[in-house]
Formats: structure tokens, C-alpha cells, sequence
């Protein structure tokens, strides 16, 4: 809008500050559009690492996950899918650093202390598998998985006593994880104990 040449200076100053004020407006808004369009494609960015995940196919998820912008990289959800398809593809030494940082954000998440556990073993760094599930335990001491997953620890570090204590008390609270005893290999240097073989039949 062209100002009237002959317009009184206080009404030019006047109408400067109303057009500034409405771009302003404008532009904040746009910005907000922006997030708005930026937090939806997160979210089906996310949807689709998940579905990956659940069909095994860490390398897609992967590919998803590297078109998250800048500004979420940083987010406990994307850390902790980064971590799981590097978990999955059995590059436990890759998965560790983003598990490490989901666990920095959020503490008291089971999920990742199980998975961070779950790395450790695997790299021969059992101690420190032991203590993600000890951290475990006392985020969620009512959680079966939490104690049958130290009995299976305990069981490889070569303390029975320990690995029959967790195990008792992990049967106790879940019948169900009874299911997995018969072919689960950390229990393979109990497996003919007569104390391992009495908690396993006991009900």
C-alpha cells in the first residue's frame, strides 16, 4: 500500500508499526505452520522405523531414521530406534552410544536398560550387563523379565547362588517364563544341577 504523500507524519508512523506488527504475525505464524507440518512427518518417520523394526528390517529403518531433521536427532525416540536397529543388525558396539544417550534423557526406562543389558552381554562386557539389570530392578522390581534376565547374567558370571535366587523369585512372579528355560543357553552350565532342575519343576 503506497502512503499518501500529503499524510501527516504521525499517521505514517502509526500505519508503519500496524503493517510491521501484522508481518510479524504473519511470519510467526508460518513458522508455526512449519513446526506443525515438521512434527508431522516426524511422527510418520517414526511410525515407519517401527514397522521396520517389527519386520526385522533394521537396514530400512535405518535409511528412515537418517531423514529425521536436525532438530529431533536429538530425541529419546529417535536415540532409542537408532539403538534397537543397530541392536538388531548385531552391531552391539553401534547400538551401545545411542541407548547410552536414550538412557541419559530418561532413566527410568526399562526398555532401555534391557537392551543396553542385552549389548553388553553380547560384546563380553557381562559386569556391565549386570548392573544395567541391577539399575533395572530398581526402576521396575516388580517386572518378571527384569529378575529372569539377572538369573540369566548371573548364571553366565558362574554365581548358582544368585542365578537360583533371581530365578526362584522370577518364576514365582511368572509361571509363564518357564516356557523359555528349555532353550535358553545361559542356563546351559545349570542345566543338569539338581538345585537348577528342583526350582524348574517346583510350582
Amino acid at each position: 500500500m503506497a502512503l499518501n504523500a500529503f499524510s501527516p507524519p504521525g499517521e505514517s508512523l502509526l500505519l508503519f508499526h500496524i503493517c510491521h506488527n501484522v508481518t510479524n504475525r504473519f511470519v510467526a505464524l508460518i513458522g508455526e505452520i512449519e513446526n506443525m507440518a515438521a512434527s508431522s512427518r516426524f511422527r510418520r518417520i517414526l511410525s515407519k522405523v517401527e514397522g521396520y523394526l517389527e519386520l526385522e528390517m533394521p537396514e530400512k529403518a535405518l535409511e528412515e531414521l537418517a531423514k529425521i531433521d536436525e532438530q529431533y536427532r536429538s530425541r529419546f525416540s529417535v536415540q532409542y530406534l537408532h539403538g534397537m536397529a543397530y541392536r538388531d543388525r548385531q552391531q552391539y558396539d553401534q547400538a551401545l552410544p545411542y541407548f547410552l544417550r536414550a538412557l541419559a534423557e530418561k532413566p527410568e526406562r526399562v526398555e532401555v536398560l534391557l537392551a543396553l543389558a542385552w549389548c553388553y552381554k553380547r560384546i563380553d562386557r557381562l559386569d556391565e550387563a549386570i548392573s544395567a539389570m541391577e539399575q533395572a530392578y530398581r526402576v521396575a522390581p516388580q517386572e518378571p523379565i527384569v529378575l529372569y534376565n539377572m538369573a540369566c547374567y548371573w548364571s553366565l558370571a558362574g554365581d548358582k547362588t544368585n542365578a537360583l535366587s533371581w530365578l526362584g523369585r522370577a518364576l514365582r512372579m511368572d509361571q509363564d517364563l518357564r516356557k523359555l528355560i528349555e532353550d535358553e543357553p545361559d542356563f546351559d552350565t545349570l542345566r543338569h544341577d539338581p538345585d537348577f532342575e528342583m526350582i524348574v519343576r517346583s510350582k
